[in-house]
């Protein structure tokens, strides 16, 4: 079985890193957003299973376009048509990284959708930016672990993050939240297009969201760490990479690849608020669980992760696990299943990437047309909401977080997003009031 990493037999490594450990964090988030704060650009906070890792400038860089793949080593950049197959052009170069052992942290934009599902002049501006860190440190309760690709970078280091540590309280002071009803009657307009193509036999269900300014200077680490506290995310991030700035805390990963080739996927679909109200969000809860709007949401969205990963697996591998469980996400609750399987040989973990992404949750079913429904029907470009962002480990590993609930800047501009599944059994009404409660995941913790 195929199992191509950063590293291959067939190139000569030529830097490794230099690390240290020192003892756990009693609070890995506020070590890691204040790390993070003083870290050098670009850089990306990832957490995932109680880890919080920092990785900051770059050894080694990629940015994926629609026909071209750019790649930065140290004797600078160069670029190569990226292919019939864009993802393995990028795991080909990621596996001439020279760097040993390396994570490549990163985002892929929804417009990588365009790319992977039959419309390549969708797909504008990069797709896809991986970087590999010149400094990483990752945090548990258990250790901090440091490590850089220059000897001298690890004394600093590891006095950066005593420094960091020994700083007890965050920074910023609370915003208010922006106009919950922004683009409102736009968006009723679209999902009563949608409903009627739909109804049509167009597709069977689109996700379609709606843009909310935010104004004012927000300070993203502050926000990040507020919101963090008070979310239950599947991951969570913070990153400065390529010109976009993004705060977030992802509900559902788009794909988990272990380094055996173990995948599995999460979709989330079917949403009611939470409160914080014990007595009112058990009967939400108990409501959503038995809709028949939400469930049939939720079943053809499973239906066709299914499908998905049974193009990649070993025969009899892809199995359902905890089919429609309710998952707590901030100031929502989900419907909630995983599917996994086994990738069969010659398959890698951006085998997987390619068929998954985007998420079916923030996409629809079939793909493609939803994604050009999504086009159509919507009235900025997605940049990188719904999207993912990603770490993919030297034994050939990914971890791919969906980007939602999240805040945005890029160009002076802030925003965040939020969006909602529409099936034949729509209403205006309701989805745009699912999507202000999702935005309450974010918008409730905005700080300058």
């Amino acid at each position: 079985m195929e199992r191509r990493g950063l590293l291959e037999d067939d190139r000569k490594l030529v830097s490794r890193y230099y690390s240290g450990r020192l003892t756990g964090a009693a609070d890995p988030l506020r070590l890691a957003t204040e790390l993070a704060r003083t870290m050098p650009g670009p850089y990306v906070l990832y957490e995932n299973s109680g880890t919080w890792s920092v990785a900051s400038g770059s050894a080694y860089e990629l940015v994926l376009y629609a026909d071209e793949l750019h790649v930065r080593d140290a004797d600078g950049w160069s670029t190569r048509p990226s292919g019939p197959e864009p993802l393995q052009a990028v795991a080909d170069a990621l596996a001439r990284c020279p760097v040993e052992g390396a994570r490549a942290y990163g985002w892929a934009g929804f417009g990588l959708s365009h790319l992977l599902h039959g419309d390549p002049a969708a797909a504008r501006g990069p797709l896809l930016h991986l970087v590999v860190p010149t400094r990483e440190v990752r945090i548990s309760t258990d250790a901090v672990d440091v490590r850089a690709v220059d000897t001298a970078d690890l004394l600093p280091l590891t006095s950066q993050v005593a420094a960091a540590a020994a700083v007890v309280t965050a920074a910023g002071t609370p915003l208010p939240s922006p106009d919950p009803d922004h683009d409102a009657e736009f968006y009723r307009t679209a999902v009563s297009r949608a409903v009627a193509e739909i109804r049509a036999r167009r597709y069977q269900k689109v996700i379609l969201s709606r843009l909310v300014p935010v104004h004012g200077d927000v300070d993203l680490f502050a926000t990040y760490e507020a919101g963090r506290r008070a979310n239950t995310p599947a991951r969570s991030y913070l990153l400065d990479l390529g010109g976009v700035r993004c705060a977030g805390f992802s509900p559902e990963t788009v794909v988990e690849v272990t380094a055996t080739g173990r995948v599995s996927t999460q979709p989330l679909a079917g949403t009611r608020a939470r409160h914080g109200d014990p007595m009112l969000d058990g009967a939400l809860r108990t409501d959503l669980q038995a809709d028949a709007k939400e469930i049939f949401e939720h079943a053809i969205s499973v239906k066709l992760a299914f499908d998905e990963l049974t193009a990649l697996a070993v025969p009899g591998s892809v199995q359902v696990d905890d089919f429609m469980d309710v998952k707590e996400r901030g100031s929502v609750q989900h419907l909630a299943s995983r599917v996994s399987a086994t990738l069969s040989g010659g398959r890698n973990a951006w085998h997987a990437l390619a068929v998954l992404f985007p998420a079916i949750t923030a996409s629809g079913v079939p793909k493609a047309a939803a994604c050009e429904a999504i086009d159509r029907l919507e009235n900025a470009p997605r940049g990188l909401y719904s999207g993912a962002v990603l770490t993919v480990d030297a034994d050939g590993s990914m971890d791919a977080a969906l980007v939602l609930r999240s805040i945005f800047q890029q160009e002076g501009r802030t925003w965040l997003r939020a969006g909602a599944g529409i099936v034949g059994q729509s209403t205006p009404e309701r989805e745009l009031e699912e999507t202000a409660e999702k935005l309450r995941s974010i918008s409730r913790y905005l700080h300058r």
